[in-house]
């Protein structure tokens, strides 16, 4: 059975599902370069408000194919080396999308899976889900971004603990974490998702695109240069037509309908 990122559609959600269920949805090189030809189709495409990545039935994703890797190490190093960049390219697609974009987690997240799952703006997960950053079990070290997003997000000491340990911890220790936002009965990650996705949809593209930017760059900002930001954004967004659109709505005690 061919692994694949199949793209589905509900609503103005874009789906996007990691199929490959004989090893776990295992990643590939073909995902990479789907992930990155979807989310360029769907931030040009104004029908779309938000993109969920889940896996294939029980299981988000397993990481990396194992027995690809040990293929890998009797090929030229450039040949595993490209192969990341492609995972790569996929991450920063996530993180610099202009519109959100959501995990649904099911089962567990390993590995790369973890890492995609991290880049993600929101995380819905399971109760019973689990994550994992599976490289050290297997004498390797992070990619798709784990290292650096775990860094941003948790104290120095326990991020150590998941990177060099490798051992699982559950959604609700994530959800007390910070890392996950909701927690979905088991089998109901992606409805649960797709209806966050839905509430994010009826707000203004522009102001979520404009959040999701700032965020994006707060870390890297002196408080100067973030205040300059924040105030292009804001003038920007107030003489946006959704801008008015919002005032008046709320004034008017209406729901908004934005372009």
């Amino acid at each position: 059975m061919t692994a694949e990122l199949r793209s589905t559609f509900e609503g103005s959600t874009m789906v996007l599902t990691i199929h490959n269920p004989e090893h776990r949805n295992a990643l590939g090189p073909e995902m990479y370069a789907a992930g990155v030809e979807a989310l360029a189709a769907a931030e040009s495409g104004s029908d779309v408000r938000a993109v969920v990545i889940t896996g294939e039935g029980s299981t988000f994703c397993a990481g990396g194919n194992l027995q690809r890797l040990l293929t890998n190490r009797h090929k030229p190093p450039q040949v595993q080396a490209q192969s990341i960049e492609g995972l790569h390219n996929w991450i920063e697609a996530i993180r610099t999308f202009p519109k959100p974009v959501v995990a649904a987690v099911e089962g567990a997240a390993a590995g790369a899976g973890f890492s995609l799952a991290l880049a993600c703006d929101l995380v819905v997960a399971a109760r019973n889900a689990v994550f994992v950053m599976a490289y050290s079990s297997v004498a390797l070290s992070p990619d798709g971004g784990g290292s650096w997003s775990l860094a941003q997000a948790l104290p120095r000491q326990l991020a150590s603990e998941l990177l060099m340990l490798g051992e699982r911890i559950g959604a609700e220790r994530l959800q007390a974490l910070g890392l996950v936002n909701r927690l979905a009965e088991s089998g109901e990650a992606l409805a649960d998702a797709l209806a966050l996705a839905d509430k994010l949809g009826q707000r203004a593209p522009n102001a979520l695109a404009s959040a999701k930017e700032l965020l994006g760059e707060a870390r890297s900002h002196s408080l100067s240069q973030h205040l300059a930001m924040e105030r292009d954004h804001f003038v920007r967004n107030l003489h946006h037509a959704n801008g008015g659109i919002g005032i008046q709505a709320f004034l008017n005690k209406q729901v908004p309908r934005y372009e």
